[in-house]
């Protein structure tokens, strides 16, 4: 789990494309904070202290608005259509003993051992939905393959969880499987058929020199 830190917002007045705009041209982040029926106040942060959390796996952190501190879940990041700028955050206020659901990527380790045996191996899923602690969010869920034999799975029952994670969604869907590679078929060469020669005509008038030549 990331350790918290904290994050030092300003009241944001203006709405709106352009006014987003231009506090990113500024190096500032458009933000909004929500929850626990309180007012939702539209903020701005420091762009780039905001990247530094979200790279480092902060889900969690202590957001000081107007000199009031709460506790904050980074509940949903906005990227623009290339995946590379931060456009905008939303963060949902939380409590220390308060239980969240949240979205974290699954970690695959080791090298499965039934890919030796000529498997490869499938992750059909990719992202787990829990629920936990907010203060004890795990940055991500690691998923040890390394004695996955070829025909087996491991399910999300089957999961090993940080203590106090709760796995949400069908305990028996499919996280990873080591499955028997596909086998193309072999695609039959073309069969040249030979030209054959023209049949001959029963009956077929000969030519004029041919006649002459019987007379």
């Amino acid at each position: 789990m990331a350790e918290a830190i904290v994050l030092t917002s300003q009241a944001r007045q203006a709405q709106g494309t352009r006014e987003a705009r231009r506090l990113r041209r500024r190096g500032l982040l458009p933000a909004v904070l929500y929850g626990h029926k309180e007012e939702t106040l539209s903020l701005t942060l420091p762009r780039e202290e905001v990247e530094r959390a979200i790279r480092h796996g902060v889900r969690v952190l202590d957001l000081n608005a107007g000199g009031k501190v709460e506790k904050a879940l980074i509940r949903e990041v906005q990227w623009d259509h290339l995946g590379k700028d931060l456009l905008h955050v939303d963060f949902a206020r939380v409590s220390a003993d308060e239980r969240v659901e949240v979205t974290v990527p699954l970690e695959i380790r080791g090298t499965a051992a039934g890919i030796a045996q000529g498997g490869v191996l499938d992750q059909p899923i990719h992202t787990l939905n829990i629920e936990c602690l907010a203060i004890s969010l795990p940055e991500s869920i690691r998923v040890n393959v390394g004695e996955l034999q070829l025909g087996q799975a491991i399910h999300i029952r089957e999961l090993v969880l940080p203590p106090g994670v709760k796995a949400l969604g069908d305990p028996d869907a499919i996280v990873v499987q080591v499955r028997a590679k596909e086998v193309e078929p072999e695609v039959a060469a073309p069969v040249e058929v030979a030209e054959q020669a023209e049949p001959e005509v029963i009956g077929r008038q000969k030519p004029e020199a041919e006649e002459e030549e019987e007379k």
